[in-house]
């Protein structure tokens, strides 16, 4: 009789348990206290502070900013990303390491820098400032901020894919008189979407939570560039905590609910993919 050879790697009990200790520990137990600590005011108070009209207005800057910029950074991520995956050039390694350039940089110095580019009298502000065209201290400057510190997120997450794509197959389809749209719309594209979907997802969770790269270029201006992470803060300096938190469990709720809507995008395109091929 031949006996087993035990495995070097812990079994499925043991990662499995250390898996939900630490997930419980690192992230459930946090976010559980959120609703705690709102729970201590009554449910008057709560509804009082996240539809107050000045937390509504951050809500929708926030959600939609951070929206408009996962879909940008979706579309020029993309193209990045292509860039990268399929053609050498000079200067190449550079590009690519301008890429992460976000991930490296403090969000404070992001934010500072972006208001010093964009400002009335910066390099770039002032020759558009006098087209009527104003980023700075404009809700079109948080998502130029949130877009800065997204795209990272959608070209590593394509990059992977896109070098993993069969090019026989698109020369087959051209020769078969695909056209190049046709080429990108049934060949490059199904082959793509669940990674191009999973990097919008995480540029969009980002932008929900981000405050450092915002607050600078924003100018907080209440009712119009106030992001509901800054309103977050402000409730924390004046020893609100319940406000805070109820405040917190609104956006948290609200990234649960996109994030899962985009997953089950992401897991049905994944699926019908499967399925024709």
């Amino acid at each position: 009789m031949r006996l087993k050879q035990p495995s070097v790697l812990p079994g499925f009990g043991v990662t499995m348990g250390f898996t939900v200790f630490y997930l419980s520990l690192i992230v459930l137990v946090p976010l559980s206290s959120l609703f705690l600590t709102t729970a201590t005011g009554s449910w008057g108070q709560v509804w009082a502070t996240i539809s107050e009209a000045r937390v509504v207005a951050s809500y929708r800057l926030t959600l939609l900013a951070s929206l408009a910029a996962a879909g940008i950074n979706m579309v020029f991520g993309f193209l990045v990303a292509w860039t990268l995956a399929r053609y050498s050039f000079p200067g190449k390694k550079v590009v690519d390491a301008m890429v992460d350039l976000p991930f490296a940089l403090p969000t404070a110095v992001s934010g500072i820098a972006l208001t010093a580019i964009y400002a009335p009298n910066g390099w770039i502000g002032r020759w558009i400032e006098p087209w009527g065209i104003r980023v700075a201290f404009t809700p079109l400057g948080v998502i130029v901020a949130l877009t800065f510190i997204g795209l990272p997120f959608v070209v590593r997450t394509l990059q992977p894919a896109l070098a993993d794509l069969d090019v026989e197959v698109e020369d087959a389809a051209a020769s078969l008189g695909a056209n190049r749209w046709q080429t990108f719309r049934r060949v490059i594209l199904p082959g793509v979407l669940p990674p191009l979907l999973t990097g919008f997802a995480l540029s969009l969770a980002r932008g929900l939570g981000e405050y450092g790269s915002v607050i600078f270029i924003a100018g907080n201006l209440p009712m119009r560039t106030e992001i509901t992470p800054l309103l977050i803060v402000v409730k924390l300096e004046q020893y609100d905590y319940a406000g805070a938190t109820a405040i917190a469990v609104v956006m948290l709720v609200a990234s649960f609910v996109m994030l899962l809507g985009i997953n089950l995008l992401q897991w049905w395109s994944s699926h019908r993919h499967k399925a024709g091929a």
